[in-house]
């Protein structure tokens, strides 16, 4: 997955805080938005989210990931206002969403935005086709529309013929597919998921990965996905936001996060990880220079992948784009030395 390098901002944070606290509010208005690990300390505040500014693009996956406490849920919370923010800005379709009422905050949630999280709270007395109708019953769509648009949703995800089945009667990760499918039923223009995966067992998680790639693919949606796990960040995202204490450290592609890691915190998550299998031939390419090579290879294959397309006499590989046209060269030398690196 790509982002677009004409896609608009969907979503922006500026400068966004979430303090918890007796008189978080005040103390923020007072301090201008600028607050010390000391005066938090001095206000005994805690700081869920801080000074935190990101931008999402149309179509793109994003991914925020860190460890249990960093502030990633906390994040995405905010940005649907789920919580209140105590400042900064959240900009949808170029709206500020905490100048919004309730009542316009509920129609967006409503209408533009779908939400998968790691509780999914299916309506045990409803079948799969009522449970993925649901958030259009509550628009007041008619029950025929909506049930065709269920119906559709439940055999994008792989579920069909399951239609009459309830909850109870599924397993962990069909569950699962109904919570991404119920989400989708108002066609959303922007896809919250917060670690949808995390409960399932590793054989499970993986084929729901490859489902989530699979529904992107089709669906091209602007998501916002919420993860702990550095793997599952490198298979998903086009982009990487890594938290630390509310704050977030390094955005980058996942070649970005793993070749040049902005500290020691973000080099831990990526020390076990197979450069190979992530780092792309677009990452390493060089400017083509006439030389003679003896074939091509992806920009978006991984070194992995280029690595077996090197022949006993190939010192370079020339890389193409999607159309086929000539964008670089990769050199076997910068191969090996990634696969040397693990």
């Amino acid at each position: 997955m790509t982002i677009p390098t004409d896609a608009a901002v969907k979503l922006e944070c500026r400068s966004v805080w979430k303090l918890f606290g007796h008189h978080a509010a005040s103390v923020y208005r007072v301090s201008g938005g600028q607050l010390s690990d000391a005066q938090l300390n001095e206000h005994q505040l805690i700081a869920g989210v801080r000074d935190v500014s990101l931008k999402v693009h149309e179509g793109e996956s994003f991914v925020i990931m860190g460890l249990s406490g960093s502030g990633k849920s906390t994040l995405v919370r905010c940005m649907s206002r789920l919580i209140e923010p105590t400042g900064g800005e959240i900009v949808f379709n170029g709206e500020n969403l905490l100048a919004a009422s309730d009542k316009r905050m509920i129609e967006v949630r409503r209408h533009q935005m779908g939400m998968v999280f790691q509780h999914l709270a299916l309506l045990p007395q409803l079948s799969v086709l009522a449970n993925v109708a649901f958030p259009l019953e509550i628009q007041g769509i008619d029950r025929a529309r909506r049930e065709r648009r269920a119906r559709e949703l439940i055999e994008l995800v792989g579920l069909g013929g399951r239609e009459a089945f309830f909850p109870r009667e599924l397993s962990g990760g069909q569950q699962q597919r109904v919570g991404i499918a119920r989400s989708l039923s108002v066609e959303p223009e922007l896809w919250f998921l917060d670690e949808p995966f995390s409960a399932l067992d590793p054989l499970i998680r993986r084929e729901m990965q490859d489902e989530f790639i699979r529904l992107q693919s089709v669906l091209r949606k602007t998501i916002v996905f919420i993860t702990h796990d550095f793997d599952e960040a490198i298979r998903l995202a086009d982009r990487i936001a890594i938290m630390k204490d509310g704050r977030v450290v390094q955005i980058g592609t996942p070649e970005e996060i793993v070749l040049r890691p902005a500290d020691p915190y973000v080099a831990a998550f990526t020390h076990n990880v197979a450069k190979a299998k992530v780092v792309r031939t677009s990452a390493l390419m060089r400017p083509h220079d006439g030389r003679s090579t003896s074939g091509r290879v992806p920009a978006t294959a991984t070194i992995a992948q280029a690595a077996p397309l090197f022949g006993p006499e190939a010192g370079a590989l020339e890389v193409v784009d999607a159309a086929g046209a000539i964008v670089g060269l990769i050199e076997r030398e910068q191969v090996v030395t990634v696969l040397l690196e693990g």
